[in-house]
């Protein structure tokens, strides 16, 4: 399986290694496990290691006695660009990450930092997190860059009851968003469930959890033109290119707004911007307007 994780007909934008639930709660299987990936992330190839962003490694969270040699073995390899901390609930969990990551790091540059969200403290705590920054500035004690929601552990903690309308889960989901946007954070949705991609969408997340590599493409393939579905469906994304296009014509004009299927104005074009930067990172070809 690890060898098989770089080679992805359609590759996910970033590769998580796991070193947390995957694995037996044995401090003998943890170790194997460590020393498995630890072996496996030295074998990588140089022209690998050049996109260590889309590498990373969910480590054993900060109260467990693996949370240090996990990190001190796992930033030995360049190869390593984010680290995925399970269980993060207060800035004092980031700070003992941090301090950590400056003890252990042999890289110029320290790892982005993933904040896992699983209880109902982390998002009580989450004005906070967002606002972190490491004491020891992002390149000794690296920085956060995104929030990743684990749904089925903050439902474990705040006892709400799972249903396939996901009502109970709307207010978190959504706070979530509004906190990691304001902070210029990614939001990383909940695990894989097919149904979830649309509303993960309209709601603002900026990225989706699977849980097996089978999973991907079934992500993807949700829609036509596979990546689609998550950002953005061909149609959302022609009309912002046509926004763009009538809305530059129109300040040429010397005119602020014009009319499409109803009137546009600057914050309608802002919106049209951010779907023609996220179909540009997923690969989508932006089609030409006239």
């Amino acid at each position: 399986m690890l060898a098989k994780s770089l080679s992805f007909a359609i590759p996910p934008d970033v590769v998580i290694y796991d070193l947390e639930d995957s694995v037996p709660p044995s401090a003998q299987d943890k170790i194997n496990a460590r020393q498995r990936l630890c072996h496996f992330l030295g074998s990588i190839p140089a022209d690998k290691v050049a996109f260590a962003e889309r590498i990373a490694v969910r480590v054993n969270d900060v109260t467990t006695p693996f949370f240090e040699a996990d990190i001190s073995e796992v930033l030995k390899s360049p190869a390593v660009g984010t680290l995925v901390l399970p269980k993060i609930n207060s800035i004092e969990d980031l700070d003992r990450v941090s301090r950590t990551i400056r003890q252990h790091s042999t890289s110029s540059c320290s790892p982005r930092i993933v904040a896992s969200l699983e209880s109902a403290r982390s998002i009580w705590n989450l004005r906070d997190i967002v606002q972190w920054k490491s004491k020891f500035g992002a390149q000794k004690g690296g920085q956060l860059g995104a929030l990743l929601f684990a749904s089925e552990d903050y439902c474990a903690d705040t006892s709400a009851v799972r249903t396939a309308s996901r009502q109970e889960l709307l207010f978190v989901r959504s706070q979530i968003v509004i906190a990691a946007k304001a902070s210029g954070l990614e939001a990383i949705d909940m695990g894989y469930l097919r149904d979830e991609c649309e509303d993960a969408r309209r709601l603002g997340f900026t990225g989706k959890q699977v849980i097996h590599p089978a999973q991907v493409e079934t992500v993807n393939a949700t829609v036509p033109a596979n990546r689609e579905r998550f950002y953005h469906c061909h149609d959302e994304i022609l009309r912002a290119a046509k926004i763009i296009h009538r809305m530059d014509a129109a300040y040429a004009s010397e005119k602020g707004a014009f009319g499409l299927e109803k009137m546009i104005d600057a914050p309608m074009l802002k919106q049209a911007k951010n779907t023609i930067q996220l179909a540009r990172a997923a690969g989508l070809e932006i089609p030409k307007v006239s």
